[in-house]
């Protein structure tokens, strides 16, 4: 029996280490020298949370759902208040027309149509012109979801954010720059302004100032003729007395 034994030069076995020893530390290295484009930006990030998470006015759609059964069309009383405030809304803030999307070859694409006439008349009745209305029709992608109607219209949105980034860690360590320089972390203050921009009625309130109403031209002449007479000029009110329950501080 005879046995072959391969045998491999000491020149290809040396190669073959130095290649090993060369990935290995190519691994190291990148495990080490790891950066995020979240830790940059921390890097080039503003002190002033209101800068670094600024507040933009933008243009955003308002939108509501009508659901509709297929045995029967039109609109609930709370489907009916629904529509009413949007109309008035779209009277106040709308930027662009009114889009109405229906479903169509479905089950309930006859009620669907019913609904929709109550809906252009509701719309219609709160002032909104004809033209400002859009109808489109669509097909639902998966059947088993109850195809409704979707109302919706443009309107001057303030937003901020996205919050929750977090490239720092919060704890304390020597790679922590917020930790060791005493300065807030990148996500503080991003929750704040996100609330305050869905909170504010009128976006346009956060670049300038409104201009000022005409004066109560009533109450001012009432006050000026006390002044001229020398009376007091402020209001009285007899009520407050009787759910007085001390005079301490009189």
């Amino acid at each position: 029996m005879t046995q072959t034994i391969s045998t491999i030069p000491a020149d290809r076995k040396r190669a073959f280490r130095l290649a090993g020893a060369l990935i290995g530390l190519t691994v190291t290295l990148g495990a080490c020298q790891h950066t995020t484009d979240d830790s940059l930006a921390y890097v080039n990030a503003p002190e002033d949370y209101r800068q670094r998470h600024p507040i933009a006015v933008t243009e955003a759609d308002r939108s509501i759902v009508v659901f509709v059964g297929r045995g029967r069309g039109g609109l609930t009383a709370e489907q009916r208040a629904a529509v009413m405030g949007m109309a008035r809304d779209w009277m106040r803030e709308g930027t662009g027309a009114v889009s109405i999307d229906v479903p169509a070859d479905t089950p309930n694409a006859r009620a669907a149509q019913d609904s929709l006439r109550e809906i252009q008349a509701t719309f219609a009745g709160a002032g909104v012109p004809p033209h400002g209305i859009l109808v489109r029709k669509y097909h639902p992608d998966d059947p088993r979801h109850m195809a409704a109607i979707r109302v919706n219209y443009p309107k001057i949105s303030a937003v901020a954010g996205p919050c929750g980034i977090w490239p720092e860690d919060l704890g304390p360590s020597i790679h922590n720059k917020s930790y060791i320089e005493n300065k807030s972390y990148y996500n503080f203050g991003c929750a704040n302004q996100r609330n305050l921009a869905a909170m504010v009625a009128d976006p346009s309130d956060l670049v300038q100032p409104r201009a000022e109403t005409a004066a109560y031209a009533p109450r001012r002449n009432t006050a000026f003729e006390k002044y001229r007479k020398g009376t007091t000029t402020a209001t009285t009110y007899p009520e407050s007395d009787k759910a007085k329950l001390s005079d301490t501080g009189k």
